[in-house]
């Protein structure tokens, strides 16, 4: 069996769009007639060109190859250009590709990617949701409302959610990291008061910031969060410097959750090494794959680390979140959009199970879900803008 054909869809999502601007799907057929899918989180350059860098990593690196042959491919990819170094863009393309390769496989032997890989740890995936505006919620308001955070927060514990997401510190700019105005630590202690008050301990509340903040910075939005017991405190400082991130992470006794924006294990090591988190939230079609997330969840094991799936993308990322929290034993928590259901599953003609809080790990073979080409084709990316981007204009201190 040889990996033969390579179709590349760029794919927006249906209203509201939650999970991004588009999303980057890959569908690659063996020689035999096997079709395997994956998606690529890599958003540092436009769709157009990120779909030439996808083919040329297929053509070059993996076109031919038995798609069992994940190391080697790794290794080509890893190496390619004289770098052996960790590339965002190039491990981005090769993530999806690894991804289909393993739905590959698992359809061919007839079973879950997951029993590839370890089989199964865990029957039922504990999963947390961002918090997005209710139907009758003003969208713009709402990311600055802590009530209205708390509102939609009461209304998910009792869908069956025992864990929250939110980021209310203020815009991402490109002059992150900076100093957290006062306003700032004001409302993101208010939105986690009204919403500890609105459910209690009912679920645990994850604060997020997305590397906004320098190491003071940090330090004093820590101080606010610790009474009201957060599980983790996602990416407090850049990620550039995983020394800086573990001064905060001595500071405080919250968890520190980092890892949405690394890649390969080695980006990972540098995290554990320096004592900078105790939660790893790679991102499967960024990462490296199934295979290198595997490895790093292993790393991780050994530094009395977790592992938390990052998905802000589309089906295909979550259904890989899936198999590789249901092999791990150090798995945490997995990120969902919602319940998995609605417009973010259109593109789908299968489901993924959720049950009060809980995702149930599919047996079926490779990924676990079926893909919907009509439903694709049918909903294309046309912008020109990046998949998330970042404010142009510093915060005001």
């Amino acid at each position: 069996m040889k990996l033969q054909d390579l179709d590349v869809i760029v794919t927006a999502p249906p209203a509201p769009g939650w999970g991004g601007r588009y999303w980057i799907l890959v569908k690659v057929t063996t020689d035999t007639g096997i079709t395997g899918w994956g998606e690529c989180y890599a958003s540092s350059v436009g769709p157009e060109a990120m779909t030439h860098v996808i083919r040329d990593v297929f053509q070059r690196h993996m076109a031919g190859e038995n798609p069992e042959n994940i190391e080697l491919m790794f290794r080509r990819a890893y190496s390619s250009g004289f770098t052996q170094r960790p590339d965002l863009t190039v491990m981005g393309a090769f993530s999806g590709l690894e991804i289909a390769c393993w739905d590959i496989l698992g359809k061919d032997r007839g079973r879950p990617v997951h029993a590839l890989i370890g089989g199964r740890m865990n029957g039922r995936i504990r999963a947390y949701t961002y918090l997005y505006p209710l139907p009758h919620q003003d969208i713009m308001a709402f990311w600055t409302s802590p009530e209205m955070a708390a509102e939609a927060a009461l209304k998910r514990v009792e869908e069956g959610y025992t864990a929250l997401k939110f980021d209310p510190a203020g815009p991402y700019t490109i002059y992150d990291g900076h100093q957290p105005r006062l306003e700032d630590l004001e409302r993101s202690e208010m939105f986690v008061k009204r919403i500890r008050e609105a459910v209690g301990t009912r679920a645990d509340l994850l604060f997020g910031t997305h590397g906004q903040f320098t190491v003071s910075g940090a330090k004093r939005m820590a101080r606010r969060l610790e009474p009201y017991e957060p599980l983790w405190f996602e990416e407090p400082t850049t990620p550039e410097n995983p020394a800086d991130m573990a001064e905060v992470a001595r500071f405080t006794s919250v968890p520190i959750a980092t890892g949405e924006r690394l890649c390969t294990k080695h980006e990972f090591a540098r995290v554990l090494e320096a004592g900078a988190a105790s939660i790893l939230q790679m991102d499967l079609g960024r990462v490296g794959g199934l295979l290198e997330a595997k490895k790093i969840a292993s790393m991780a094991e050994t530094r009395q680390a977790q592992i938390a799936p990052h998905l802000y993308c589309g089906p295909v990322v979550a259904a890989a979140n899936i198999q590789i929290a249901t092999c791990s034993p150090n798995f945490l928590i997995l990120e969902s959009i919602g319940t998995f259901e609605g417009p973010y599953m259109s593109c789908l003609k299968s489901s993924i199970t959720w049950e009060e809080g809980y995702v149930i790990p599919s047996s079926e073979p490779g990924l676990g879900v079926e893909l919907d080409d009509e439903a694709i084709a049918a909903s294309p990316y046309t912008g020109t803008e990046l998949h998330l981007e970042l404010a142009q204009e510093p915060v005001v201190q």
